[in-house]
């Protein structure tokens, strides 16, 4: 007998739950790959996660007074060229 729309038997995935304070950025590789950071003043810490699809892989817990630090890493990585290489000045 068919399954009635909107039943379900078995076990249900959990919700994937995004942030409600922090961002999520895609993986350039695709396949539900990205970084979620979140935020948790209460307890001093920026949670960067990773995830593919609905399941979290990995975490790193950043005291927020380590933050700057982690912001300038990224900043000096484009500055020193790490832009796409359509982007980048030609060689001279």
């Amino acid at each position: 007998m068919p399954t009635p729309i909107g039943e379900h038997h078995g076990e249900m995935p959990q919700p994937t739950v995004l942030p409600l304070r922090g961002e999520v950025v895609a993986d350039a590789r695709g396949n539900g790959r990205a970084l979620r950071v979140s935020w948790h003043p209460e307890h001093g810490l920026a949670v960067l996660s990773v995830w593919r699809g609905t399941l979290c892989v990995a975490t790193v817990q950043v005291e927020v007074s380590e933050v700057p630090h982690l912001v300038d890493v990224l900043v000096r990585g484009l500055a020193t060229g790490s832009a796409p290489p359509e982007e980048r000045p030609a060689a001279v």
